[in-house]
């Protein structure tokens, strides 16, 4: 995409979706992480609001005796960072690289929108996600 100068060009994904997160905003029209971000976890899993941070960022893997199993929903995951995890996408990354190379850890697994992430949350046990709305057969966790 090339506009009247030559030198000012859009390269990456990062620079059109600013764009166009001004021009929905200029709009009227409220982006996507504007909505509600809903944790939520498999029915077995009890856990305070307090402690989501530290479970997407990998310090908190347990939940009395069940191994925690966090998922990232590619969908909401700006508004997730900025609601919850009161991160920006680089720094979340930066803090997963480093994890894997100091602890080996994984970092979440990514699933693409609302019914992938319930559809493994209800599957695996110790699962936790984020939605876009209160789904059944989960353990909501918090609503932001």
């Amino acid at each position: 995409m090339q506009f009247a100068s030559k030198s000012f060009r859009f390269h990456t994904r990062t620079g059109r979706a600013l764009v166009l997160t001004a021009v929905l905003a200029i709009a009227g029209i409220a982006p996507a992480f504007a909505g509600d971000v809903v944790v939520i976890c498999n029915l077995g899993v009890k856990l305070a609001p307090a402690d989501l941070k530290d479970v997407f960022i990998g310090e908190k893997v347990f939940a009395g005796t069940v191994r925690l199993v966090p998922a990232d929903n590619t969908a909401l995951q700006a508004g997730f960072l900025d609601k919850v995890m009161k991160l920006d996408a680089g720094k979340y990354t930066s803090i997963w690289t480093k994890k894997s190379f100091r602890d080996g850890a994984n970092p979440p697994p990514v699933k693409a929108n609302d019914s992938e992430v319930i559809a493994f949350v209800k599957a695996t046990v110790g699962a936790c996600g984020y939605v876009a709305s209160e789904p059944a057969g989960v353990a909501v966790i918090a609503k932001f």
